[in-house]
């Protein structure tokens, strides 16, 4: 009997391909993508999706009064820090995996960590380098060559200034965000809170102030600023308008995360903002949330919290359940006072960083072979095995009138995993409502993982298991479900040292 040939064995090889990755003949080659069905995000907040770890610096005279809040009466000698180094500050956080830093420029006590024109309480008075110092621009260009974004936050509430609550202390604090918003070259994120009065020193006054909070600012025209000197930079704040709170500061978003939100009416300070934290799936805006904590229990550096910094394990389990629920993770890193992030807590972000990394650096999923319930018009551009092709702007997808389906990874041998992680497609709006995860075990499906909203990512952690199968099942969904990712990971086995 004449054999086929090489030909035909690669076309027969071809066509398997194409039906195990859910591609049929007769798929359509020329189907759209699925239409957002509500909010999506902007260039600029896709570009803050994706660097989902960065860090939070707070430091000034409290760092040396041992304070929290400075009352605004301290005076600018207090500020004497030995050996500053915002080298170190860049270099701790790159080893720890994040991907910028925001310096509190000024806090609620008025003092300026830039020499800025517009008032005497700054570095520009203090010892430290003899008038000399700028603690931002040195922060500015550490960043820069250690490779991360660089941010600040600077305080609308004054508790120094001695026209807080009149209309030319808006004049003043405008002109010191253009100070920093033109002196220290790109800014990735703008921060702003809701401290919005009470007592302080106000320039001797040492009374308690009272503010509109929803109408002092001007926000609109405040923010106006910042699109108009770094149109790149996202906005923080309650109320956005590109980055929100997620409404508490111990490091965890909500288990259903909705990136949309009706902004109006809110402000920075909103009193029922924890309201409106959670997002809403019919929002009229895409405004994703931050989740801002600290390594220790406080903000600024305290000598008595150097055995009450977070440890390796706690680090972990804040991450997974900030990135790890959709969000972004801003982690406050206070620099002690000698100007440097303190010996134990640099070497817990490290061993942190080296956790994440050895977590998360090698994709199982990558090995598998991915099959879909259904495909989009049928076409290879949805099909199942987008999901791991290691390309997130890729994704599988199913008809307009499902809102339902399922992907498998197989593996040609069992593997052990212990997390997998979802990415939905989200300049595609955020879809997903309803999720589970399984594994088979012995020839059985096993339950894995359940959940809710997906986002920019989930990460489902489950105990240690070892299969061939793993079946990720979108139940329920606004639209059609666009998977961009579904990636398995193993943590290694880890010494207790460090934890």
């Amino acid at each position: 009997m004449r054999s086929l040939g090489r030909p035909f064995l690669l076309a027969a090889m071809a066509l398997a391909t194409m039906f195990t990755s859910g591609f049929s003949l007769g798929g359509q080659q020329g189907v759209g993508p699925p239409k957002p069905v509500g909010a999506t995000p902007s260039p600029r907040q896709l570009a803050w999706h994706d660097l989902q770890f960065y860090g939070f610096i707070h430091f000034t005279v409290n760092t040396y009064t041992d304070k929290e809040w400075g009352y605004g009466d301290e005076a600018a000698s207090v500020f004497t820090p030995t050996a500053f180094d915002a080298r170190q500050w860049a270099e701790v956080a790159r080893d720890a995996g994040m991907k910028g830093l925001i310096i509190t420029a000024k806090h609620h006590d008025g003092f300026c960590l830039w020499p800025s024109r517009f008032t005497d309480h700054s570095v520009r008075s203090s010892p430290w380098k003899s008038g000399a110092g700028d603690v931002v621009g040195d922060l500015a260009r550490a960043c820069r060559e250690f490779g991360l974004k660089f941010g600040v936050y600077l305080s609308p509430w004054d508790r120094n200034h001695a026209e807080y609550g009149q209309p030319a202390y808006l004049t003043y604090y405008r002109n010191q965000l253009r100070e920093l918003l033109t002196g220290y070259g790109p800014v990735f994120e703008v921060w702003f809170d809701g401290a919005n009065g009470g007592d302080g020193y106000y320039g001797g006054a040492r009374e308690r102030r009272t503010i509109d909070s929803a109408t002092y600012y001007d926000w609109e025209n405040t923010w106006r600023i910042v699109r108009d000197l770094q149109p790149q930079a996202v906005i923080f704040s309650d109320a956005g308008p590109d980055v929100r709170w997620v409404g508490n500061e111990r490091g965890v978003a909500f288990e259903t995360s909705w990136y949309a939100l009706n902004r109006e009416g809110l402000f920075p300070g909103y009193p029922n903002y924890s309201g409106v934290a959670a997002g809403r799936p019919d929002g009229s805006a895409w405004v994703p949330p931050e989740v801002d904590v600290s390594i220790r229990p406080g903000w600024f550096y305290h000598p008595s919290e150097d055995d009450r910094v977070a440890s390796v394990d706690r680090l972990v389990e804040i991450y997974e359940q900030s990135v790890g629920r959709g969000a972004n993770l801003l982690l406050n890193i206070p620099p002690d006072r000698r100007g440097l992030i303190p010996e134990i807590d640099a070497a817990r972000l490290r061993e942190f960083g080296r956790r994440i990394h050895a977590t998360y650096a090698i994709d199982l999923a990558r090995q598998a072979r991915a099959h879909a319930s259904e495909v989009r018009g049928r076409s290879a551009r949805f099909s199942a095995d987008r999901v791991n092709d290691g390309d997130p702007s890729t994704y599988w997808a199913t008809d307009d009138d499902l809102t339902t389906g399922t992907v498998d990874l197989v593996w040609p041998r069992p593997i052990r995993l212990d997390r997998l992680v979802l990415q939905e497609a989200i300049t595609l709006s955020q879809r997903v409502e309803a999720w589970t995860i399984e594994v088979d075990v012995d020839g059985r499906w096993a339950p894995f993982a359940t959940g809710t909203t997906i986002g920019y990512k989930r990460i489902a952690r489950g105990q240690p298991v070892t299969t061939a199968r793993v079946r990720v099942t979108i139940a329920k969904a606004l639209a059609s479900p666009a998977i961009a990712t579904v990636g398995a990971y193993l943590e290694p086995a880890e010494s207790p040292a460090g934890r």
